[in-house]
């Protein structure tokens, strides 16, 4: 139960840390936010960053092997890495409708599902 404690608060927080680091491009896009002035965009995500903050730590914690979890640090990386571009990447084509997914861009995909694969290999 660990493992799939650590994944799903891992999913969350990365949900939030892409509203964090990205969220306001879009906000900004529809005029939301437009007139706003650097430092309180900052502030803004920063607000959000604290959800994602409250979901990662606990994520580490419960998922890393020397507190009874079952992934070493290497392994809360990569997953980390894999599922922060798999909820960018939903998150940049249904809000950014002009962004698109080419070749490459599964190819890069392709070696990140790699890299779990020989992180996990024994």
């Amino acid at each position: 139960m660990k493992a799939l404690y650590t994944i799903l608060l891992l999913v969350v927080s990365n949900v939030f840390m892409t509203f964090a680091w990205y969220g306001h491009l879009k906000l900004q896009q529809m005029k939301l936010i437009s007139s706003w002035p650097l430092w309180l965009v900052i502030i803004f995500s920063w607000g959000i960053a604290l959800a994602e903050y409250s979901c990662q730590i606990p994520a580490n914690r419960i998922g890393f092997i020397d507190n009874g979890g079952p992934f070493t640090l290497m392994q809360l990386k990569v997953m980390q890495e894999v599922i922060t571009l798999i909820i960018f990447t939903v998150f940049t084509t249904v809000f950014f409708r002009g962004e698109a997914l080419h070749w490459n861009h599964l190819a890069a995909f392709g070696c990140l599902v790699l890299a779990v694969y020989f992180v996990f290999m024994k």
